[in-house]
């Protein structure tokens, strides 16, 4: 976990009962979770192997260790996990240095709660590299820290990384409000407690208790998000 901006406690959400906002990152704020399957594609390729299009919704969201291992399971791919994982990080850094689209919504959201001194926290379960690289185009200063997915024992679908960026916010996960685009990341979010605002990316999310479903992030503010606590 990497703290980005300091004295916590000068940065709250008075008046309301939400008091901090958690941010997943691919698919979410940043329009990679495409990216990531081109890169699989192409590495399974070079193996002799070509990826059933199907599995995209099996990989998206998780850790990269449940996906690679999942790709080298179904493939029978003679390669090993560590290896795998190397070059999907590779593959991908190479990509978003050429480009890094930001998803419809995610610049204006983050100025807001950043104007407004909103506790926020980038939480994902990709590795601390990949973060890094990321936060250049997102900025960082937008960040009160930031959770990698090799940061915690057990990432994603585990509530693991929510409670963790909690913590550090010392907020409670009940007033906090998670935005995520997989079925994945809501696991996780509603395990740690969260109220959740899905936006899909590639696989639908059924609305449920704590769980409010988005077509964009172009539909999530501020005043939208204080509404999830009061409801």
């Amino acid at each position: 976990m990497t703290t980005t901006v300091p004295a916590l406690h000068t940065r709250t959400a008075e008046g309301s009962g939400l008091q901090a906002v958690l941010l997943d990152m691919d698919g979410t704020l940043v329009d990679t979770e495409g990216f990531w399957w081109e890169v699989e594609v192409e590495i399974f390729a070079a193996l002799g192997h070509t990826l059933d299009d199907s599995w995209r919704h099996v990989v998206v969201g998780g850790p990269m260790t449940r996906s690679a291992g999942f790709l080298i399971e179904a493939t029978g791919a003679d390669i090993a996990l560590a290896d795998l994982t190397g070059l999907l990080n590779q593959g991908f850094e190479d990509r978003i240095d050429h480009a890094l689209p930001l998803m419809p919504g995610a610049t204006r959201l983050l100025a807001e709660l950043a104007a407004q001194r909103i506790p926020t926290a980038l939480v994902s379960a990709s590795h601390r590299r990949i973060i890094d690289r990321v936060l250049t185009s997102l900025g960082p200063h937008h960040f009160t820290l930031t959770v990698a997915g090799d940061e915690v024992a057990r990432t994603k679908p585990h509530p693991d990384p929510y409670l963790l960026a909690a913590s550090g916010l010392g907020v409670d996960p009940a007033r906090c409000a998670v935005v995520e685009d997989t079925v994945t990341g809501v696991a996780a979010a509603e395990a740690a407690g969260c109220h959740v605002v899905a936006v899909p990316s590639v696989a639908p999310i059924a609305p449920a208790a704590r769980r409010t479903v988005v077509n964009s992030l172009e539909e999530v503010n501020l005043a939208f998000l204080h509404s999830l606590m009061a409801a």
